[in-house]
């Protein structure tokens, strides 16, 4: 590996076939680097409890991966079709030493946002760090593609969920706790082919600072990461062969960031080292602007 930025991961991904709701690592021609081999823990989330929605694959299971490496202990929540992905995220963690609860469910339903913070809680012995990570992606051609049910679907998904579970973990969360969200360039750019998705992502951005304004005075700190075009199973959902070839080269880093590239800026804000950080946005897009 390189330490050029530019060509230290893939520049082109040729023959990556689309994939259908939800997307599987399992079935990606290209496989992502989530870290596995390359990232180094430094104790900084011992004995920590974490809860990470989006867990089985790309960020979350980069994150997970991670935050077992920095001595945390790991639920992790993904959708019950998702159960082989989940399960590789799983060996992993358990790899690191550190335990891996797994919490099929899919994150719509108000019931299982309850259930999964009371899981984690009551297996895992308590709650440090709520990463809101994961997503539903929609896209349009034209206004009149757009699916109503899809869009209150993603809607539930990216943003009301996000409330649910942060609502359900404020009962359990100490001084000193911590959520990190995952939003989007997109809640910028906002490409004409994604408007909701754009949408939920502004959405979640502004959640971020309203959350971060809120549980500050509790001690809590609320922050956010931004990826750009980041390899993972939701592109082949979205976009077609030819799209997902020449993902990332209109970056100025000319490429596409792996999982494993964003990892750093999750343990960043869950730890120590992020103490005086609360309402921020870090964009990590290979250098496309957001501001």
């Amino acid at each position: 590996m390189t330490d050029d930025p530019r060509t230290s991961q893939p520049t082109s991904f040729p023959s990556e076939p689309s994939q259908p709701n939800p997307g599987f690592e399992t079935r990606m021609h290209t496989k992502p680097d989530h870290g596995e081999h390359s990232y180094v823990g430094k104790g900084l989330l011992e004995g920590r409890v974490a809860l990470i929605t989006g867990g089985d694959s790309g960020i979350g299971k980069a994150v997970a991966i991670a935050y077992a490496r920095e001595g945390a202990d790991v639920a992790i929540s993904y959708l019950a079709e998702e159960q082989a992905d989940a399960e590789e995220t799983k060996a992993w963690v358990e790899k690191a030493g550190r335990r891996c609860l797994l919490l099929p469910g899919d994150i719509r339903d108000r019931d299982l946002c309850r259930s999964l913070v009371e899981r984690t809680v009551s297996d895992l012995g308590g709650l440090d760090i709520l990463v809101n990570n994961a997503a539903a992606q929609t896209t349009n051609d034209d206004l009149s593609d757009i699916d109503d049910d899809d869009m209150q679907g993603a809607f539930q998904a990216n943003v009301f969920a996000m409330i649910r579970l942060a609502k359900a973990a404020m009962p359990h969360m100490k001084p000193g706790s911590s959520i990190v969200i995952t939003t989007s360039v997109q809640a910028k750019v906002a490409t004409e082919n994604m408007i909701v998705y754009a949408a939920t992502k502004g959405a979640i951005s502004s959640l971020t600072i309203g959350l971060s304004n809120l549980l500050a005075p509790k001690g809590i700190r609320v922050n956010a990461v931004a990826p750009g075009p980041v390899w993972t199973p939701i592109q082949p959902i979205a976009k077609d062969p030819e799209t997902l070839e020449t993902l990332g080269q209109n970056t100025p880093l000319g490429r596409a960031g792996q999982p494993g590239e964003l990892a750093g800026a999750y343990v960043l804000l869950a730890s120590r080292e992020g103490s005086y950080m609360s309402g921020a946005v870090i964009p990590i897009t290979g250098g496309m602007p957001m501001y």
